[in-house]
């Protein structure tokens, strides 16, 4: 098992040295922060899969189908594949338009900087949750092919987060995403044949599972919504993904990167839904946080020492991509966004190393709430529902309208702020997200009539 360890630990550091490598022509902010809007279909499409295709897709959600059959499924991959599809649809190409550097310039250019500032602060936590899911889905990773215990592996992903993400930027991201893309989808593909192969083919492992495991249905009409609701506004005001939007070398390129790295998800998303139905099968007997370890222990059992080194290597390297990710463009957010308006006059140096320093920074808040986080899947939920509503909203209205004003935006954002916890905390609705969106939407709207809005653009 040591020699395990050590060939996925090598696998991550050659991915970690093209990290480094093409990092070197990092010179501006731009290059750091969206790759000097360079990215083209194939590299942009990839880094938008490969930086959704983390803990959730791979390790959490097969152990909630392991453990609750296919329900466990609704929002992921399903509800994450199509609010990628939409954000392609109806939001890439618009704001890349804008000339945007990071998402909370366009809350800028639309309503002002107290409202940019506050959706800065506001998706902050959010995103902080999402990276120490991924810190720790990559220490259960390292967990389960060694001797090394959960809080320990965590520890040890933690550290290579922080040099990997500091080093790279979103150029080096884009091509290591490429890279482990590729990895990713070709091991979950040979891992399916043999877990498939040795039930009997896919058709008779699915008829082998129980019928009660293959409902896609276990709640009412507006639970089920409010499911999908999470991912999918929570994903379209991401601001890993607008980032990448951004990155693009041109509108077309941006919405056509986005649909497509979103059909990518939904089809290699099935396979851990596949293996976790069939997972009982393969691997009875994982309960708890361990069935979240259902596909690292299905590759285990039935993939060559070799073939498995290679594979486990690839779910890290897709893990780092994920929480690489989403450190960056929070970062971007509070380098760009807070600190660069308070000394505008700093050279493009500084700004690099203003948004390499704010990187650190998040990497170690995410690391200590990772190592006392109970489960991957509840960092996730917060991470998707946590004060997205009221940014939803006001990007909604505010790209697609000129109703509204920053008096509007910000009263949106307060109001789903303050009404998503106190429903989840509270429990005086089964669908706070729900509730969150339609006050949130009431609160502008409301805004809006008392208070004229100002012409789109005048606060630039």
């Amino acid at each position: 098992m040591n020699i395990v360890l050590l060939g996925v630990l090598a696998y991550v550091l050659v991915q970690f040295a093209v990290g480094v490598w093409v990092s070197r022509r990092i010179s501006t902010e731009s290059d750091y922060i969206n790759a000097g809007r360079s990215l083209g279909l194939g590299v942009g499409a990839f880094t938008v899969f490969a930086t959704w295709f983390g803990a959730e897709a791979i390790v959490g959600t097969a152990g909630q189908v392991y453990e609750k059959g296919l329900a466990g499924a609704g929002s992921d991959p399903f509800g994450y594949a199509i609010a990628l599809v939409l954000a392609g649809i109806f939001f890439a190409a618009t704001l890349w338009r804008r000339g945007l550097v990071t998402f909370a310039d366009f809350f800028r250019q639309r309503f002002g900087p107290g409202v940019e500032r506050l959706v800065v602060l506001v998706l902050l936590p959010g995103s902080i949750f999402w990276a120490a899911a991924q810190i720790r889905a990559f220490g259960q990773v390292v967990s389960s092919v060694s001797d090394i215990n959960v809080p320990m592996a965590i520890t040890v992903a933690s550290i290579i987060v922080v040099a990997y993400t500091v080093l790279g930027g979103l150029l080096a991201d884009a091509i290591t995403d490429l890279v482990q893309g590729i990895a990713i989808i070709v091991g979950l593909a040979v891992l399916a044949i043999l877990a498939a192969t040795s039930a009997g083919g896919f058709g008779a492992s699915l008829a082998a599972v129980p019928a009660d495991r293959m409902a896609l249905i276990d709640a009412p009409l507006l639970q089920m919504i409010e499911r999908l609701a999470v991912p999918i506004c929570g994903t379209i005001v991401a601001v890993e993904l607008v980032s990448r939007m951004l990155g693009c070398r041109s509108a077309a390129t941006a919405r056509s990167a986005t649909v497509t790295g979103g059909l990518l998800y939904l089809m290699v998303g099935l396979v851990p839904v596949y293996l976790g139905l069939v997972g009982p099968a393969l691997v009875p007997g994982l309960t708890g946080d361990v069935a979240e370890q259902v596909v690292p222990q299905i590759a285990q059992k039935l993939m060559p020492g070799a073939l498995f080194i290679l594979f486990v290597g690839a779910m890290m390297s897709a893990l780092l991509s994920t929480v690489d990710s989403v450190l960056l463009a929070s970062a971007a957010q509070i380098s760009h966004n807070i600190l660069l308006r308070i000394v505008p006059e700093a050279s493009e140096a500084a700004k690099v190393r203003y948004a390499r320093a704010s990187v650190m920074a998040l990497a170690l808040v995410a690391s200590i709430l990772a190592l006392t986080a109970t489960s991957i899947r509840g960092l996730v939920e917060v991470a998707s529902a946590a004060s997205s509503t009221g940014i939803f909203v006001a990007l909604l209205f505010g790209l697609h309208s000129g109703f509204g004003g920053a008096a509007s935006a910000a009263a949106a954002i307060v109001t789903g702020a303050l009404v998503w916890p106190i429903g989840h905390v509270t429990e005086f609705t089964s669908t706070p997200y729900l509730v969150a969106l339609a006050a949130a939407s009431l609160a502008y709207v409301a805004a809006a009539v008392v208070f004229p809005s100002q012409k789109d653009g005048a606060s630039k």
